[in-house]
């Protein structure tokens, strides 16, 4: 072997390479020095993160209670069956036997299992009852390639009841429709956190539990409605479905003093524990979604403002025509030809000429103003999701066809809502009050007899705010529930409301729809509807049912269709309260015949 010449190699590259190779060295244990030194802890730090993690921790949602702590929704927690699709490596007849006891479809779970191949994650079914777990435990299962999770299932005892007012929390515990959704920050509370630790292997080895992450939530959430009186009111819902074959209904009660609402029902209906054959129709709450004309219960509204306002007397008397007036070029009729009446009696009489007349002396601004004033085209402001604002057209928009139309509840849209909460500023003595459902919540380890407590301390949770204005002054809402309501049970339209040992207040309604053919009413189609309340002299209670296209062929005028249901409710409110039957001379000497409650 032949020995280069060192002369070959001059002394200068020999230095250089030596040289770069101890720089590169001092470069190496330079970074090294910085590494050990000078980031050492933001390093560690960095580590540390790659193997531990956080994750959120759901609470658990708060129970709805009525307003004495009755059970409306309650949480059970419950296992869910996921498999690792990794190692799920297992014949047709296995997943066949799996779907049988699950009652799943076999093709969707192997289209399912062949998307997620390549992770290590997949849900086959959620919330697994008792029998469905005991069954599948016995499969004989490939080591590694399964477990369950424990999930919050909501369940609902009372089935149906309220369902509307309830609402329901989806599979993934999102609350949809009803209190569910609207108080959400209130049931459902605000996570916690737990930091896990992985191992090199990425398996869990440690979770770390801190008290100041621990979820947040309260016990219960508690609402005005009283169990009994809603049961009453659903009872009393499915017997007009029954008896009036209608196209839908709705009844609320309420307390005229607070807004508190006791009960609210809907139909047709749904089961929010029983969700596999809903219509479509069903999940529509018709106390707050859908709108139509009032008819004459509007008219005692207009009476109010217009004495408020001095634009009529309480003794003045009104020529209605003998049944039939021309207001320029239009033909107004009343249902009976009538003279002259007092303007108890036009309320009385439901006279359609009297109420034109008064608009007459009205005029159309002062009408929109009422309108507006007593809350209809705005929403109600009451706390659930997806209440409408009925429709009230601008004031330019008006004519002289609505001088005579909208003082007998035509040409505009409202809800039940909207029009009992209206009522009861005249119940009330002239406040309008935002309807509330929401009465309390308990917080997390308070006793379980504890009184519920309106302060919500929580960040991010608030009580829905309750407004209130003036109608009309006190003395003007009294005169009009105490005398013209009243007689309108005791003499009038609403006979059939009378409640033996109680003097009511009320007003019919019986409205024609629109026909979309041909833009005009309807000759078949109407809205009967009737508010009534007691005692006349203190009110306590407020109620009004609405009945959507009674069948036809059948009698459609609120006092036949509504009142008799309206007056089954308002007594069994009056007794479950124990408002003690009136001891007024007029409340006596009433025959107790002529009370057809029931």
């Amino acid at each position: 072997m032949t020995i280069p010449d060192a002369k070959r190699f001059p002394r200068w590259r020999v230095n250089f390479v030596a040289g770069t190779v101890l720089g590169l060295w001092l470069i190496v244990a330079a970074r090294l020095v910085h590494i050990q030194h000078f980031q050492a802890e933001e390093l560690s730090s960095r580590a540390r993160r790659q193997k531990s993690f956080e994750v959120d921790v759901p609470a658990r949602p708060a129970d709805i209670v009525d307003r004495n702590g009755n059970l409306l929704a309650t949480t059970i927690t419950t296992p869910s069956l996921f498999v690792d699709p990794s190692q799920f490596d297992v014949d047709s007849i296995f997943i066949d036997d799996l779907c049988g006891i699950l009652s799943l479809d076999p093709a969707d779970i192997t289209k399912r299992l062949a998307e997620y191949s390549a992770k290590r994650f997949c849900w086959i079914k959620r919330r697994l009852s008792e029998e469905e777990l005991t069954q599948v435990i016995q499969l004989e299962w490939p080591d590694g390639s399964y477990g369950f999770r424990q999930e919050f299932l909501r369940q609902y005892p009372q089935g149906h009841v309220a369902a509307h007012v309830l609402g329901l929390r989806n599979i993934d515990g999102v609350g949809k429709g009803g209190v569910e959704q609207s108080l959400n920050p209130l049931v459902q509370g605000q996570p916690g956190k737990r930091q896990l630790v992985r191992d090199a292997m990425g398996r869990i080895v440690e979770v770390s539990f801190d008290p100041d992450s621990e979820p947040r939530r309260f016990d219960a959430v508690a609402l005005t409605i009283d169990l009994p009186i809603q049961m009453v009111v659903e009872k009393e819902l499915d017997r007009v479905m029954q008896d009036w074959n209608p196209r839908a209904a709705s009844a609320i009660v309420l307390d005229p003093q607070t807004g508190d609402i006791l009960a609210m029902s809907s139909r047709p209906t749904y089961s929010p524990s029983e969700l596999s054959d809903v219509k479509p129709e069903a999940w529509k709450n018709q106390a707050i979604n859908i709108v139509y004309e009032p008819g004459s219960t509007f008219k005692p509204l207009v009476v109010a403002w217009a004495l408020q306002h001095g634009m009529i007397r309480r003794d003045e008397v009104f020529d209605c025509e003998n049944g039939k007036w021309m207001m320029g070029r239009r033909l107004l009729n009343d249902h009976h030809p009538y003279g002259k009446l007092s303007l108890t009696d036009v309320l009385v009489k439901s006279s359609n000429i009297g109420m034109a007349k008064i608009g007459t002396k009205m005029t159309n601004e002062e009408i929109f103003r009422a309108t507006i004033a007593f809350g209809f085209g705005r929403p109600t402001g009451i706390d659930l999701p997806g209440e409408v604002s009925g429709i009230v057209r601008p004031l330019r928009e008006w004519n002289s066809y609505s001088t005579g139309s909208v003082p007998m509840g035509q040409e505009i849209a409202v809800t039940p809502m909207q029009l009992i909460a209206a009522h009861a500023s005249l119940a009330n003595g002239g406040r309008l009050i935002t309807p509330q459902l929401l009465r309390g919540v308990r917080g997390h380890g308070d006793e379980r007899d504890s009184p519920f407590y309106t302060s919500v301390d929580e960040p991010g949770l608030s009580m829905p705010a309750r407004l209130l204005t003036r109608t009309v002054d006190a003395e003007t809402a009294k005169w009009v529930v105490e005398e013209p309501m009243t007689e309108v049970v005791k003499r009038g339209t609403g006979q059939r409301a009378k409640v033996d040992g109680y003097e009511v207040f009320g007003k019919t309604g019986t409205a024609q729809k629109t026909d979309p053919e041909t833009g005009g009413y309807s000759a078949t189609d109407y809205v009967a509807s009737f508010v009534c309340g007691a005692p006349a002299r203190n009110p306590r209670v407020l109620v009004l049912v609405v009945v959507d296209e009674p069948a036809p062929g059948k009698s459609h005028q609120g006092g036949i269709v509504a009142a008799p249901s309206a007056a089954r409710i308002l007594r069994r409110t009056l007794l479950h309260l124990h408002v003690s039957p009136e001891s007024d001379d007029r409340a006596a000497k009433r025959p107790a015949e002529n009370s057809r409650a029931g």
